[in-house]
């Protein structure tokens, strides 16, 4: 690989209850195209020798047993819900080989992973086979480093609650927006590859629709869009990806692509 390239793997695309939804009839949840069966949201990114991962949801374990990953060099967080929290418990292969593994989050994720998660943070009278992380508070408008990348978050709300989104080089991930503030949005210029959550057809209370997203694309311009955070009220994979515009894709779990 490149040295100046990082590589994405979508290590998963699905909404907060994945698809198959469970107990739905649904023809989507019904779909036997692989690319209808979607884990909930996450990416692994890496470049040389270094492995970080966007959320770890409640499928980390079997996400991280398809991509192969055997070291993990920290867990950048987007927020506190379950669907990107929930498999933090499954770091512990990589902490019993490691050590401590570093995440990164703002202090109200932070404070909410120490409640939920209060064996993984205590420092006295630990389990023996508890995992444990190394803490880095992260702030909306500051810069931080990964290795030798750059990090920028870039804040986006989702209705009410703020969300992190990460820019590296010109990657840019953003999940579980509703909207976006102009200072944060500047961020987003001259962007080669974007990554957004687009939920469903029908207008939502808390994330895009399909033409939010799309408008939202077309304000920042970027060379390459990848829609994710995907529910099966969006329709089949195969049928919508045939209806957006040029240069804008609908990603799907284990797709794998390259930016600078």
């Amino acid at each position: 690989m490149n040295c100046h390239m990082i590589k994405i793997t979508f290590l998963g695309t699905g909404t907060s209850q994945g698809i198959p939804v469970i107990g739905s009839n649904h023809p989507v949840c019904m779909s036997e195209d692989p690319k209808d069966k979607r884990l909930r949201s996450s990416v692994l990114i890496q470049w040389d020798e270094h492995n970080y991962v966007i959320d770890c949801g409640p499928d980390f374990r079997q996400q991280m047993l398809q991509a192969g990953c055997n070291h993990l060099d920290g867990i950048l967080f987007t927020h506190e819900h379950a669907d990107h929290t929930a498999g933090i418990d499954d770091i512990r292969p990589f902490f019993f080989r490691q050590g401590d593994i570093p995440i990164y989050g703002t202090e109200r994720v932070i404070l909410d992973l120490t409640r939920r998660f209060s064996y993984i943070f205590r420092t006295k009278n630990r389990y023996p086979g508890a995992p444990a992380v190394q803490i880095n508070t992260i702030h909306k408008n500051t810069v931080f480093s990964l290795a030798d990348k750059k990090i920028i978050p870039i804040e986006v709300m989702h209705n009410q609650l703020p969300v992190m989104g990460f820019r590296i080089d010109n990657f840019c991930y953003l999940t579980d927006v509703k909207s976006i503030a102009e200072d944060q949005l500047n961020k987003l210029n001259n962007c080669d590859v974007l990554v957004l959550n687009a939920l469903r057809i029908e207008a939502h209370p808390t994330h895009l629709n399909l033409e939010e997203a799309l408008e939202l694309v077309a304000q920042i311009k970027p060379k390459r869009t990848y829609f994710t955070h995907i529910s099966h009220l969006l329709g089949f994979h195969e049928t919508l990806s045939k209806q957006l515009p040029e240069n804008v894709f609908l990603a799907y779990d284990k797709l794998e692509i390259y930016a600078n």
